[in-house]
């Protein structure tokens, strides 16, 4: 379908009978985004003039809402949490009082539940909970649809700002490990497509998905639950297919390849609603880009600009498109300096997240890793943000 026939789409949607929800909602133009004007733009540090305040701060999405895994984050000074799920009904969603413990949980530390993950993740199609939804098969994601709309309905009776998704058929995709001896042995997750293509791994059950195919189920998931995001008034931040791939990779186009950001640009401008927007994952745009370094910041202010950003993955990558390894925030090929300036000039004000931490032998590797990325990030957003 052409671009230009979806980007008002929203303004054509008609009202949506939300079965599970027993609620009609028709949806309206008040989520009407512009965008800024490049010519008009400061530049950072120009004399007399105030820097943009800091905004942002450093949360976390691994563990859970446990006392131990709480604990840890607050020793750490991570006071924003991606909180995972709450429990499952059955055949309904989620369990609305689990959800309100999950939040008492937090506040007990002082520490703010912002965000849970839907089931719509990046396990694969084959072992996602909900997978007739990508794979566009009725009547049974219609059904998966209502489940997800009741989550959205819990998430905003107990106070989640933002529900992270995915839209993906194929997992998340690397063909090994790079040891680097110069950090202790650190293992990173790598990427390579020439080697991908020699291991001749078979199709998903999905077969042959072209774009428009990706963006018909994409849409018609989108058609149904937005409205419901916008009565309950939670962000539906959804994450790029990582990583970027050429057009057909075993069968899929994902719905950002093989150019990312023109990828970003068709997702972003399928609906004007303040609900839609991106889980942007830095490191995984920078695996579709050639020069992750430059061409990585026009991202940020194009999608910061049109206010989309809800929340950010921050890992760093040594290559690109095609070919990288997924290293720690301090030694991989982008400036998180110029990328943190970057976010705050948007006025971006959610979670810096640190994820795809690069592992050793050693049995608190993850727990390290972690606890490094986020003082990292914490002493540079301190460092930019005291500018101000």
């Amino acid at each position: 379908m052409i671009l230009e026939n979806r980007i008002n789409r929203r303004k054509a949607l008609t009202s949506i009978v939300k079965s599970s929800l027993g609620v009609g909602v028709i949806l309206g133009t008040a989520g009407t985004v512009t965008t800024a004007c490049g010519n008009t733009e400061k530049q950072e540090g120009t004399a007399g003039e105030a820097k943009k305040p800091m905004l942002m701060k450093v949360g976390c999405q691994h563990g859970s809402t446990s006392k131990e895994n709480l604990e840890f984050l607050a020793r750490h000074g991570v006071f924003n949490v991606d909180g995972g799920n709450p429990k499952v009904i059955e055949g309904v969603g989620w369990d609305l009082e689990d959800s309100y413990r999950k939040k008492e949980a937090c506040e007990k530390y002082g520490i703010s539940l912002d965000a849970y993950h839907l089931p719509l993740t990046s396990v694969g199609i084959e072992k996602v909970a909900t997978p007739n939804i990508m794979l566009g098969k009725s009547p049974e994601r219609d059904r998966e649809i209502e489940m997800i709309q009741q989550m959205i309905s819990v998430a905003g009776k107990t106070g989640i700002k933002s529900l992270n998704y995915n839209t993906i058929i194929h997992v998340i995709l690397r063909t090994g490990r790079t040891i680097d001896p110069t950090r202790g042995n650190a293992e990173y997750s790598t990427w390579n497509y020439e080697e991908a293509l020699k291991r001749n791994e078979p199709k998903t059950i999905a077969g042959d998905v072209s774009i428009d195919e990706i963006y018909e189920r994409i849409t018609y998931l989108l058609d149904r639950i937005i409205p419901v995001a916008e009565e309950y008034k939670v962000q539906l931040a959804n994450h790029i297919a990582d990583p970027p791939t050429p057009a057909g990779f075993r069968g899929i186009t994902r719905w950002n390849s093989p150019d990312v950001f023109e990828g970003i640009k068709r997702f972003a401008q399928l609906y004007d609603s303040p609900y839609h927007g991106f889980n942007l994952c830095l490191g995984s745009t920078a695996e579709g880009l050639k020069n992750p370094k430059t061409e990585i910041l026009p991202i940020i202010k194009w999608v910061g600009e049109r206010k989309q950003i809800f929340n950010i993955h921050l890992r760093n990558i040594k290559g690109g498109w095609n070919n990288f390894q997924e290293v720690y925030p301090d030694n991989g090929d982008m400036d998180f300096v110029t990328i943190i300036k970057a976010l705050r000039e948007v006025g971006y004000s959610a979670m810096v997240m640190p994820d795809h931490i690069p592992h050793h032998e050693d049995p608190a590797s993850g727990l390290q890793g972690h606890a490094f990325a986020f003082g990292y990030l914490k002493g540079l957003i301190a460092a930019i943000g005291s500018e101000a």
